[in-house]
């Protein structure tokens, strides 16, 4: 099984290697969400969110694009993605936002999921098992 990095670094980009970027520090927290728009952003079965400071994550190499949407629960979502690929990076502003959500999959090492929250359960394809003892959110996790 891949050990989860956790204290020293994290690497990752976009699928063609445009983008390339270093997270310095622990995990903020870890999230499986099963939301309708996690589902398309991922083009899969749930999207897997990483949660760090915005002062650990280090672009190193090429810039992202921003789209911006209206979230589901309250105001808009910033998504950085790769201009060239599409690959979606992370969603908040660093430079605005005390945390970001990187997203799992562009990762080079992918998260241990046994620990992660799972939200908007409500929402879970049928189908989809979620592991005995998981914290489990109807909808988006109080805070």
């Amino acid at each position: 099984m891949t050990k989860q990095p956790t204290e020293t670094f994290m690497e990752g980009g976009c699928q063609c290697g445009l983008i390339r970027y270093r997270v310095v520090g622990a995990l903020v927290d870890l999230y499986v969400c099963h939301c309708r728009e996690c589902r398309k952003q991922s083009s899969s079965a749930f999207g897997i969110s990483v949660m760090v400071k915005s002062s650990d994550l280090v672009r190193l190499s090429g810039t992202p694009r921003i789209w911006t949407r209206h979230a589901s629960v309250a105001g808009t979502l910033d998504c950085a993605f790769c201009p060239r690929c599409g690959t979606r990076l992370w969603h908040g502003d660093p430079d605005r936002d005390p945390t970001v959500s990187i997203k799992g999959g562009s990762l080079d090492i992918p998260p241990d999921l046994s620990q992660a929250k799972h939200i908007w359960a409500s929402r879970k394809l049928q189908g989809i098992l979620i592991p005995e003892g998981a914290e489990i959110h109807a909808e988006e996790p109080p805070g």
